[in-house]
């Protein structure tokens, strides 16, 4: 990998850095599977149980970080998944499915680390939080658009509405307002490379996730 000039944008080092483990991620044998529609419909329902979990650790940590200088800006309420998460999951597993759903190992280990620095390290939370959603609004599309092929869901309708933003018109746009965001964050050399180092640790969560769900 080329060096990076020194007056990169902070949102450009962090997705360079963690552009390796970002591949490794979608190359996972789950990821790969059921993207190429050689899972069946419970697999997914699974993986889409695992998420809930993860967002949940997201959302409910970000209601003390809404007044945070470092954290706060990047709560938009456009982005909170656990409703439709909730309503994609009631269409998969029917009445009762909370009951029942249990995380993984390493989907808690996950939740256990956003948890941790949702409330001592809101760089920290900045870093989880910009893997997932900008994450969700990128590459999530695929998913969408596969699983929707393959298991014959309604357009943007129950079953994939985590991946659907209605309330982001111009999900581009808002990207590039949300990496100005990732630009602009009040830290110091030092706090930069801890929260590069923190992304690439959300990537690893994520593979481990999926490696569990393919061991399933």
């Amino acid at each position: 990998m080329s060096p990076l000039p020194v007056a990169a944008p902070f949102s450009t080092v962090i997705r360079t850095a963690s552009q390796d483990l970002h591949t490794q991620v979608n190359n996972t044998e789950f990821m790969s599977d059921m993207l190429g529609g050689r899972l069946g419909v419970e697999a997914y329902a699974r993986y889409t149980e695992q998420l809930w979990f993860v967002y949940r650790a997201l959302e409910d940590g970000s209601a003390a970080l809404a007044d945070d200088p470092v954290a706060g800006p990047f709560l938009y309420p456009e982005l909170l998944r656990v409703p439709s998460l909730e309503r994609d999951l009631d269409h998969l597993r029917g009445p009762g499915w909370r009951r029942k759903a249990v995380p993984v190992p390493a989907t808690a280990a996950y939740t256990a680390r956003i948890a941790e620095v949702a409330a001592t390290w809101p760089a920290g939370y900045v870093a989880h939080h910009y893997t997932r959603y900008l994450g969700d609004l990128s590459g999530g599309q695929v998913v969408r658009d596969t699983a929707q092929k393959t298991w014959g869901f309604d357009h943007k309708g129950d079953g994939v509405r985590f991946y659907v933003f209605d309330a982001i018109p111009n999900p581009a746009a808002f990207k590039r307002e949300y990496r100005t965001l990732l630009d602009a964050m009040p830290l110091d050399a030092a706090d930069r490379d801890r929260v590069i180092a923190e992304s690439r640790l959300a990537f690893t969560f994520n593979g481990a996730l999926l490696a569990e769900l393919a061991g399933a």
